[in-house]
């Protein structure tokens, strides 16, 4: 039986999703997080795990080490940074925290979609994969993480720890401020709280602020008065042109900000698809034909679009995904069979990019006593360059979304040594 076998038929694993709330509120209670708050985000975890064979995610932590290796190279961070807002020039030595890379599971292997800088999720997903009901012994043969579970904060909590560090600090910050706009809207809010606790349990205060809160005197970004130290950045604003607090307080270091600006140019401008898929490019940056082959191999071709070759684009939409060069996440991205051509004539007058057409696996629920197939990604929680944790999200429509019956985040389950060639017969 392969993992895509078992994303088809096994119902041998299901979340405790009583367990899950006990846990999330044992950490959140004191910071705010209840049972109304949990209940507002029906569908932010899936009823399922995702089955994933191990040979796919060594193949995803390859492609992200290849990405740091063309990041690496001065002749690639040229070509980024060129075209890039003067604010990602700036290098504030920190490296930016909770890196995603998404993936779709190809039929020749994980193919990279994209990679956010600010990947949120992945206290959640740490969560998830504790509250897993297992009823068989060959269920217990499988991990869900590099890493044992139970080190996970541990390991969230030091990264912050380490970017003080790399930008010149020692010791560990005061106090943290995380960052988003109107926080308490946001979908991921009840993540927020949690991380308000695993930052308590090092000793460091911490409170969620609104973006537009933020204050700087010249010397310190502050909030009602008060002195941070670190800001835990969760918008996407990526270049901080709507928050003038964090821009300069960022060019004049008075606080440590992660993950910032020139990390977003580096990895997440959807460009930046096109130069790692241009094999012309990555023949420029001194490579090892490993690497090389590795990226050609996880990483679809992109193009950028241009209005000069609308009649060929138009006639091989089907094969393509549309995203706007410098967004994120699935807003005013398209599929290319699903395009209209109004739609597709005002994409022709926004920098835009079209990536190789990568269909979504499915992973079948139970829904009512009916067999629902939904999509899925994998995406690899990355941090210095090493995997952290892997997720799945599962979901119905054309993009991502927490809005799904039986959908949401789920955890991702796979054999415990690459010599486990199979999971075994699920019950």
């Amino acid at each position: 039986m392969t993992a895509y076998d078992f994303n088809r038929d096994c119902r041998c694993l299901s979340i405790d999703r009583t367990e899950l709330d006990q846990q999330l509120m044992g950490a959140g209670l004191a910071h705010g997080l209840s049972s109304d708050i949990l209940a507002r985000h029906a569908h932010l975890f899936a009823s399922v795990p995702v089955f994933v064979d191990r040979e796919a995610l060594t193949q995803m932590n390859a492609t992200v080490r290849a990405i740091e290796e063309v990041v690496a190279t001065p002749a690639y961070r040229e070509a980024v940074l060129a075209d890039a807002p003067d604010i990602a020039k700036h290098d504030p030595g920190p490296l930016g925290v909770f890196f995603g890379y998404d993936f779709h599971l190809g039929h020749d292997g994980p193919q990279l979609i994209e990679v956010n800088t600010n990947a949120g999720g992945a206290l959640l997903n740490a969560f998830l994969a504790r509250s897993q009901r297992h009823c068989c012994d060959e269920m217990e043969g499988l991990t869900t993480s590099p890493h044992r579970l139970g080190e996970l904060e541990t390991a969230f909590s030091a990264m912050f720890s380490h970017e003080w560090c790399l930008a010149g600090h020692r010791g560990e910050p005061r106090r943290i401020a995380i960052v988003d706009d109107t926080p308490h809207e946001q979908f991921l809010f009840p993540e927020l709280l949690l991380f308000c606790e695993l930052f308590r349990k090092r000793g460091i205060e911490a409170e969620i602020v609104d973006a537009r809160e933020l204050v700087f005197d010249g010397k310190h970004l502050t909030h009602n008065g008060a002195a941070i130290d670190l800001v835990y950045n969760r918008l996407t604003d990526f270049y901080f042109t709507e928050h003038q607090a964090l821009h300069d307080a960022y060019k004049a270091r008075a606080a440590v900000i992660t993950p910032h600006p020139r990390a977003h140019a580096l990895y997440a401008d959807k460009h930046n698809l096109v130069l790692l898929s241009d094999l012309s490019f990555l023949a420029l940056l001194n490579l090892s034909p490993g690497v090389v082959a590795t990226l050609s191999a996880g990483i679809p071709k992109t193009i950028v679009v241009d209005p000069a070759d609308a009649d060929r684009l138009w006639s091989m939409r089907k094969t393509y995904f549309f995203k706007p060069m410098h967004g994120f996440g699935s807003k005013a991205t398209y599929r290319g069979d699903k395009l209209t051509r109004r739609v597709f004539d005002e994409i022709l007058t926004k920098p835009y990019v079209a990536q190789h057409l990568v269909p979504p696996t499915k992973r079948t629920i139970a829904i009512e006593g009916r067999d629902v197939p939904l999509k899925l990604d994998i995406r690899a929680y990355v941090y210095a360059q090493t995997t952290q944790l892997f997720a799945s999200r599962l979901y119905s429509g054309q993009t991502t979304n927490f809005r799904t019956q039986g959908g949401g985040f789920a955890p991702v389950f796979t054999q415990k040594s690459a010599l486990d060639s199979r999971f075994g017969d699920p019950v």
